[in-house]
């Protein structure tokens, strides 16, 4: 009986290009099944797999692979929703000891006065973002009351919409001159990290956002142990087992951020040597 899997991917991106040759050499055999922007019936036959890589970003399609591929996930449903909420991932960062940056969920409809009242527990500027988006999306940075309420008026219109699902967002404190890395964990494990820097001409714009679909560049680097144990620390709290964790580091305190259950795989490069080694363990680990 061959050893060789099957691995269902449900993104056709830079992580499945990255991916396939390395799990390949591995007997991992990784194939993209489109689950979005498709049409599909539901008696059709998806093909034959071993493990799914990452349940996929739209629940409700994700539900509809999940049922017709019948196979375990790294990651799971349960690991996506933990991580993609963040204030919901904080919580649960901070119960377990792990320093995140200050924050306040915000739950519409919230009041005028409310607001007035969460602002004022920061030192501006402070960040607001959507509880449940990636990219940097929608993220602003306000730094005086009008503005945020401004902020808060245009979230209400988006939330009145009867069919949005996620009615929060964040308040979160503004780490000036902060160091922006994003940790890759496998089984809990450090695995590697890339530090995301603005080029000096967005610096000089004013611009902050280290998002590297925002323009921001990724360079690998060997971090601090005990940046790679607050990374390692995260991924336990939340129990994801293929986790991005992104920090900000400033002279004075290392903080988590956020995390990312679907992360995007960078090249070989910038991972540890024995990467794809765990990589391919976690997923045969599941089959």
């Amino acid at each position: 009986m061959s050893d060789d899997l099957r691995l269902a991917v449900a993104t056709d991106a830079e992580t499945l290009s990255r991916i396939r040759a390395p799990l390949a050499e591995r007997g991992i055999h990784a194939e993209h099944v489109p689950t979005s922007s498709r049409t599909l019936r539901l008696d059709a036959d998806l093909g034959a797999f071993d493990v799914g890589f990452v349940y996929p970003s739209r629940l409700m399609e994700g539900g509809v692979a999940d049922a017709m591929l019948a196979v375990p996930w790294v990651n799971d449903r349960e690991a996506v929703l933990r991580s993609r909420n963040k204030a919901g991932a904080l919580a649960r960062l901070a119960r377990a000891g792990v320093p995140t940056p200050r924050s306040t969920l915000v739950s519409n409809p919230v009041d005028e006065s409310a607001l007035r009242t969460a602002f004022q527990r920061f030192d501006p500027p402070v960040v607001v973002k959507p509880n449940s988006t990636t990219r940097g999306t929608g993220i602003a940075k306000v730094s005086d009351l009008d503005s945020f309420l401004g902020v808060a008026d245009y979230l209400d219109l988006v939330h009145d919409y009867r069919a949005t699902g996620d009615r929060s967002y964040l308040l979160q404190e503004f780490l000036a001159e902060a160091r922006d890395y994003r940790v890759m964990t496998v089984d809990g494990e450090y695995v590697g990290a890339v530090e995301r820097r603005l080029p000096a001409d967005a610096l000089a714009e004013g611009r902050w956002k280290h998002n590297v679909h925002r323009g921001a560049e990724a360079t690998g680097v060997s971090l601090d142990a005990d940046l790679r144990r607050l990374a390692e620390q995260a991924a336990d709290a939340l129990g994801v087992d293929w986790l991005g964790v992104d920090l900000l580091v400033t002279d004075e305190r290392a903080v988590v951020t956020e995390t990312n259950a679907r992360p995007t795989v960078d090249t070989a490069t910038k991972y540890e040597s024995g990467f794809y080694d765990r990589l391919a363990a976690l997923i045969r680990s599941r089959a």
